[in-house]
């Protein structure tokens, strides 16, 4: 489904590349302006270091004089604003409208073919005859005594609901999970760690009692590595050197 991010009158260059870099974290990468104060905003130092390596986006963003060129092939307008107005489109929590347009509820036969986002200016934000042309007003759930947000984090919150919505890209992947080393070596390992536990003196071999068996039973439980295994077997042989040159 063609996404796009829509900011108007966008009048800093940091918030530019700011949200170049949220929309390429989740992964989209079209991006046009509507008359932005800057007309070389998107070669401006402060952009470019703002967008933390997602030039690709930037290269491949585009700058029109009017809301209408930033439409072609949406057919579903959401704007985002925090003031409510008395007349126009329903205002919505993004997810819940995200739900309704692509959810496991959501009539497939009537999702739209594009989705736009709206962002306003970060002086006065969007006009009403702006948000009248959307079909739904996004505002972000944020404390009602303070819900004033950066625009990038604005764009880095709906990117995010709205990839969650499509079904997100899943956690990171954990590493493989280790093997862990075979009894022979384990039981080697305690033999060597009881050599340098002997020669410590923190066994005494004439009344081990059970030391060595919940040694045993630990290791089982902790299901060591063969490069964990090897650690420990260096470490048996650094105390067995340390007590023979004691004994010296």
């Amino acid at each position: 489904m063609l996404t796009r991010f829509v900011l108007i009158q966008t009048s800093h260059a940091g918030n530019v590349g700011g949200a170049a870099r949220a929309m390429k974290v989740m992964g989209f990468d079209d991006l046009v302006l509507v008359a932005p104060r800057w007309p070389n905003v998107l070669r401006r130092e402060e952009t470019i270091q703002r967008a933390s390596g997602a030039l690709d986006v930037l290269e491949r963003a585009r700058i029109v004089d009017t809301l209408g060129e930033a439409l072609d092939g949406v057919s579903h307008l959401c704007a985002t604003a925090m003031t409510p107005r008395d007349f126009g489109p329903p205002t919505r929590a993004p997810r819940a409208h995200f739900d309704g347009l692509v959810g496991p509820s959501a009539d497939a036969a009537r999702a739209p073919a594009g989705v736009a986002f709206l962002f306003g200016s970060e002086r006065f934000g969007m006009r009403n005859e702006d948000v009248y042309r959307c079909h739904a007003c996004l505002s972000i759930p944020t404390d009602p005594h303070f819900g004033s947000l950066n625009l990038a984090a604005a764009v880095q919150l709906i990117a995010y609901d709205w990839r969650q919505a499509l079904g997100g890209f899943g956690p990171a992947q954990a590493d493989a999970p280790r093997a862990a080393a075979d009894a022979q070596s384990v039981a080697g390992m305690l033999t060597h760690l009881e050599q340098a536990l002997v020669a410590a003196e923190f066994l005494d071999p004439d009344a081990p009692k059970k030391l060595m068996p919940r040694l045993n039973q630990l290791f089982n439980r902790a299901e060591p590595s063969d490069e964990e295994i090897h650690i420990l077997r260096g470490i048996a042989k650094a105390m067995l050197q340390a007590a023979q040159q004691t004994k010296r």
